[in-house]
């Protein structure tokens, strides 16, 4: 009598060829790729409200300087991508590119932007930014950020470091409360750091300097602050005092 049970080898074998047939499809796909001409070079770079601290011609000529094989119509194959996104990432205002060849042949550049939140000021040599992960940033020829100020005694050993979330930490938290609160960030425009690592605010509206202490409590001292604003001017005027000490637990020194 006839075996009419199907073989039980049938769906592996079916498996393996459709695996092979795509397998030669990608490796397929891939040699064609790479034996593709480069089209041309276009870069994106993405505004941080606006603003733009790289320029795209910037990246552009950055990329055609370090890879001539751009402008000679070269193959893909003979240009890296993963070195075309180290190169642009060596920028130090740039935070994280990413390099990709389209369907066309064009090799697109998109390129993400550090974030200054701080701008350290010295009186006789060039300032620098502080980014919103703590990097230590140059400033750009391109643009000037109106942003918190940061000055004192303690300032310029800041631009010795390169990141300040290990060394710094406190005083990037203060940065980060700051940057973070719309209320702060237009009340508040400068900080000066001293010596002893204390800090003191300065205002865009009151001539009181607020002696803040060392940056820790931080909240706690903010909501002491706007104590000060709510209950103490309003009463007493806003040229009555000329300095706030919210240094101290449960205590507003005004002077």
């Amino acid at each position: 009598m006839e075996n009419t049970k199907p073989r039980k080898y049938k769906k592996p074998v079916l498996i393996l060829l459709v695996g092979l047939i795509l397998f030669a499809f990608i490796a397929f796909t891939e040699h064609k790729s790479e034996s593709r001409q480069i089209a041309g070079l276009e870069v994106y770079v993405e505004g941080v409200s606006d603003v733009y601290f790289v320029e795209e011609k910037e990246v552009a000529s950055l990329l055609r300087n370090a890879f001539p094989e751009l402008d000679k119509l070269s193959n893909i194959s003979e240009v890296s991508i993963n070195k075309m996104e180290k190169k642009v990432e060596a920028h130090p205002l740039v935070k994280k590119a990413e390099v990709y060849q389209d369907l066309k042949g064009t090799i697109r550049v998109k390129v993400r932007q550090h974030i200054p939140m701080a701008r350290i000021v010295r009186p006789r040599a060039a300032d620098g930014y502080i980014s919103t992960t703590g990097k230590i940033l140059p400033t750009s020829p391109n643009y000037t950020s109106r942003v918190l100020i940061l000055e004192g005694s303690r300032a310029q050993a800041l631009l010795q470091e390169t990141d300040l979330t290990n060394n710094e930490a406190q005083l990037l938290e203060l940065i980060h409360f700051i940057y973070q609160d719309p209320f702060w960030t237009a009340q508040i425009s400068s900080v000066e750091l001293l010596r002893n690592g204390e800090v003191n605010l300065y205002q865009q509206v009151g001539r009181q300097v607020i002696e803040f202490g060392k940056p820790e409590n931080i909240p706690l001292k903010f909501r002491k602050i706007k104590t000060f604003y709510k209950k103490i001017l309003p009463e007493k005027g806003w040229n009555t005092y000329e300095r706030v000490n919210v240094k101290y637990k449960d205590q507003i020194i005004c002077e």
